[in-house]
């Protein structure tokens, strides 16, 4: 009895403690690939931060440019100084909604697909993007992942016609996250 006196009284004054739940990770995995036959291009950054809400569908994630790793110290520091200029430009943003957030049962472990929208800044530039992706549910946990493509020129990325041949003009970006619930 004394139970559900508490959880009447969180739902009338606080009717959303219990509906909304928010998942939080800052060691996501975000890699690309832009590299063609003549040069292997792969960096990978595994301190993304992200954040989700269940009951809105809203998504965030934040990536130091600094934060990509290179097999090649130099190409790290071609594209932190060139490419990327990630002294003007620390951040990329992503902010979006997972549309059918609804179709996924956090109660319930399995692989769900979801479809994820929103705007993606990258150099300065901010640009809708619109993708796959899917959520591993476990007990304690939420799994996510998806791959896009992104356009470099889109972004106003310029790659020097010396090593233009040896970078793609798409790069193909992929995303790994763990997420736990986010203490309140």
């Amino acid at each position: 009895m004394k139970s559900f006196l508490i959880i009447f009284v969180l739902l009338l004054f606080f009717p959303n403690a219990l509906l909304s739940q928010k998942y939080f990770t800052k060691s996501g995995i975000i890699s690309f690939e832009s590299g063609t036959a003549l040069e292997d291009v792969q960096a990978f950054n595994k301190s993304t931060t992200s954040v989700f809400d269940v009951k809105s569908g809203q998504i965030e994630f934040a990536v130091l440019m600094k934060g990509f790793e290179f097999k090649k110290a130099l190409m790290q520091i071609h594209f932190n100084e060139n490419y990327i200029e990630s002294n003007k430009y620390p951040k990329s943003v992503f902010k979006g909604v997972i549309t059918n957030i609804r179709d996924v049962d956090f109660q319930k472990s399995g692989t769900y697909n979801v479809i994820v929208k929103g705007v993606l800044e990258i150099h300065g530039v901010k640009k809708e993007v619109s993708t796959t992706g899917a959520f591993k549910v476990t007990e304690n946990e939420v799994y996510a992942s998806a791959k896009f493509n992104i356009s470099i020129k889109d972004y106003n990325i310029s790659i020097p016609g010396v090593v233009k041949d040896k970078i793609s003009p798409i790069a193909k970006v992929r995303v790994n996250c763990r997420y736990s619930i986010l203490n309140r």
